[in-house]
């Protein structure tokens, strides 16, 4: 036990905890008495007694490797769902239809951070001028979640998509009901005619559109909004507008 007692601080003073622990499967287990374990896990909890930073290093260094693992899977799931991402056929498609990025948001009208982040997607949009937007109808907060996804979404099969754009911005900011009468005056404001609109919201059409999404989301392992897909990376939750644009001009840096 000489050498693990020699070996073992030597390299948790060298290189942390990981090191240090990383030495002990060498020794085998067969090579170490009672009375040498005993004397490694004093030299060990001695070690950290005196260099409590080293455990909060070791916890850092742990979550680095499991976000670099996630985002490496996450870039797996992006690519093998792409077309259904980027290319689904009926989520409402904006901005730069030609543009050289496209940032698609997975969103609840009744999501805090969706609210949030909404005046934060629209400047980004608006002041780059070369992004391509598509909005994702992914309901996941109650019935009223979804009795405003349906009525959105029966507005651009009906309406077509300058109305579903419309009302979208609307219910960015909208804190009443779904129930048809409410629905009926947040159409009519927006000088929209709600009886075929109305009539299509139970529609199966409807139906299949939000639970294709949910399909999606549920293959790609989404489970909160907003998330955002922008190239091949996915970004889990509300992103400051700064942050966004350094993803822009990194994605726009490694393609060009």
């Amino acid at each position: 036990m000489r050498i693990a007692s020699i070996l073992i601080p030597a390299a948790l003073a060298a290189g942390g905890l990981a090191a240090g622990l990383a030495l002990a499967p060498r020794l085998g287990s067969s090579d170490l008495t009672a009375t040498d374990r005993t004397a490694f896990r004093t030299e060990v909890r001695s070690y950290l007694l005196d260099h409590p930073e080293v455990i909060f290093e070791a916890v850092d260094a742990m979550k680095a490797k499991e976000a670099e693992a996630s985002a490496v899977a996450d870039i797996s799931l992006v690519q093998q769902n792409a077309d259904a991402i980027f290319n689904d056929g009926f989520s409402w498609v904006g901005g730069n239809p030609e543009g050289d990025i496209t940032l698609v948001e997975f969103m609840d009208y009744r999501c805090g951070y969706c609210r949030k982040a909404y005046e934060e997607v629209e400047q980004l949009v608006a002041s780059d001028g070369n992004i391509r937007l598509i909005l994702k109808e992914f309901p996941i907060l109650g019935e009223a979640s979804t009795a405003a996804s349906r009525l959105a979404i029966a507005t651009r099969q009906e309406a077509g998509d300058d109305a579903y754009k419309d009302l979208h911005d609307a219910m960015m900011a909208y804190t009443g009901g779904y129930d048809q009468v409410s629905s009926a005056r947040l159409l009519e404001g927006l000088g929209l005619d709600p009886a075929p609109i109305l009539a299509r919201v139970s529609s199966d059409e409807v139906s299949q559109e939000i639970a294709a999404t949910k399909a999606l989301a549920q293959k790609l392992g989404i489970t909160g909004t907003p998330t955002f897909v922008m190239s091949d990376t996915m970004l889990r939750g509300y992103l400051p507008l700064a942050q966004m644009e350094q993803m822009v001009d990194g994605i726009r840096a490694q393609e060009g």
